[in-house]
């Protein structure tokens, strides 16, 4: 076993050289330093060696009630008694307050520790953004409250048997008696639905407020506490998966479950979007941390594992074999360029002055950076050779564990064909310009290149097609590399490094 070790100046340098984190207000870059450092500190002695053992033991559904894997219930109140749950909520609901940013490198260090830990603490503070934006005074202080002490975590109940994707589909209800509500009906695939870490949760639901509302237009945001809910609130199963095996994925049941509205009648969607889009975002940061994780695990292993002779008769190390130095600096590269996609998007989003670039970059993270964390890890299992298809090393597991990213959160094909549709349309078709116009602020030389003009013809191609759908893969793999280019471009710029090289 190879223990983590959390890649905090990769992740600075990312932020603050390639990114341009020191350029948004109230940005410092030395309590960057001292906030994330303090969390690796965290993740490598306390979160991590828990990972295997998550993995191992999975969680149990006893007497209709999920029961963490041994020593979860722990270091989450370690992590709750240090703050960690409020880092993003105002200091009034007794929160940090501190950049979605920050939270970003804090969310990647915890991803890599123990994926299936932070999947069930993390989304927290997508509930957090959600209820600042369309909560009243009173559930905000009531539930952000909670949600930062770590005294509540928090579930998004959207899925349902005959509603994936397409959530036109939904048919749980949400009845209306007086100034109460009351929720029926089934969800599944819901991540962290029931767990013994935290005394309540608060589950998000999406359901049908208007019957006579077929489409989205009829659906309606609502809370629920477990706590208030009683009986009224059931997890008939947890789901048996190929990783993440400490995340209970819950088949739940809502039977006139006690219900609040949050924001408008009739308009879940949008606020749903809220919480779903620093999902996908927090999901991107999953697939750099697997990336990095199986870099940092490959590395490790092929400079100590001995294998044949070098020209001189010596004794070679796994490292010095050209097709092992190949896959190590493809492996790298992934992690470098995800992360660095990713912080570009989220630190565009704090920004606030292109929200079109924001609406372009977000699919195009989602589905880059979860390719480039099962990539990766499918790369360090080959390079392992034989001990990467055991368990002794952890390279199976991140492989395991990285291979959902790429389905939940929107399966990768809804992303591809986002960039085809309301990316390239959006206002006008101002989104792909902003994203141009980002790649040569990135890399001005790319402005020549053939990648460039490449990415320019699959756009008009999509354009003038009567079905862009059938154009949406190429174009989404267009946009990644000409983005993946200008990134590397802008990375050696700032840093000679030359484990990174450009794409062919």
């Amino acid at each position: 076993m190879i223990h983590f070790e959390a890649p905090v100046e990769d992740i600075l340098f990312s932020l603050t050289k390639v990114a341009g984190a020191s350029s948004l207000e109230g940005w410092n870059e030395d309590l960057a330093r001292d906030v994330i450092g303090h969390f690796a500190s965290l993740a490598e002695g306390k979160i991590a060696p828990l990972n295997e053992i998550g993995d191992q033991q999975g969680c149990k559904f006893v007497d209709g009630a999920v029961k963490m894997p041994a020593g979860f219930c722990d270091a989450f109140r370690d992590l709750a008694e240090g703050g960690w749950q409020g880092l993003t909520a105002p200091e009034e609901f007794g929160g940090m307050e501190q950049s979605a940013v920050l939270a970003a490198a804090v969310s990647e260090i915890f991803s890599g520790a123990n994926h299936s830990m932070q999947m069930v603490c993390n989304l927290v503070p997508g509930a957090i953004t959600t209820l600042l934006r369309f909560g009243t005074q009173e559930q905000q202080k009531t539930w952000i409250t909670k949600l930062a002490s770590g005294e509540a975590l928090s579930s998004m109940c959207l899925t349902e048997p005959a509603a994936g994707s397409d959530l036109s589909n939904i048919r749980t209800k949400a009845v209306q008696n007086g100034n109460d509500w009351a929720i029926t009906g089934e969800k599944i695939f819901i991540s962290g639905g029931d767990q013994d870490m935290s005394k309540d949760i608060l589950h998000l639901v999406l359901a049908r407020s208007d019957p006579d509302k077929k489409d989205i237009k009829g659906l309606s945001l609502f809370l629920c506490s477990k706590l208030d809910a009683k009986d009224a609130i059931k997890v008939t199963r947890i789901e048996e998966k190929l990783g993440l095996h400490a995340s209970p994925t819950c088949h739940m049941v809502f039977d006139n479950t006690p219900a609040q509205l949050i924001g408008e009648q009739g308009g879940g969607l949008a606020a749903m979007f809220t919480l779903m889009n620093h999902a996908r975002i927090d999901v991107s940061l999953q697939g750099v941390a697997h990336a990095a994780r199986a870099y940092a695990i490959s590395r490790a292993y092929a400079d100590e594992r001995s294998q044949g002779r070098k020209a001189d008769g010596s004794t070679a190390k796994l490292s010095d074999h050209a097709d092992v130095h190949r896959m190590l600096a493809e492996q790298r590269t992934l992690a470098t360029t995800a992360r660095a996609m990713a912080h570009i998007a989220l630190v565009e989003m704090e920004k606030r002055m292109r929200p079109e670039l924001a609406e372009f970059l977000t699919p195009l993270c989602k589905f880059y950076c979860t390719e480039a964390g099962i990539r990766a890890a499918d790369l360090g299992i080959q390079i392992l050779g034989g001990y990467g298809y055991l368990n002794e090393y952890q390279i199976s597991q991140t492989w395991r564990d990285a291979r959902i990213t790429s389905i939940y959160e929107g399966a990768n094909g809804i992303h591809y064909l986002s960039l085809a549709t309301r990316g390239l349309r959006f206002n006008g078709g101002t989104a792909a310009d902003a994203f141009e116009a980002l790649v040569l602020e990135l890399a001005p030389t790319v402005k020549v290149s053939a990648q460039l003009m490449h990415w320019r013809q699959c756009r008009e191609t999509v354009l003038a097609a009567e079905d862009p759908t059938q154009h949406a893969f190429d174009f989404a793999r267009s946009s990644a590399a000409l983005m993946k280019m200008a990134l590397l471009i802008k990375i050696a710029s700032v840093r000679c490094d030359v484990s990174l090289k450009a794409p062919t």
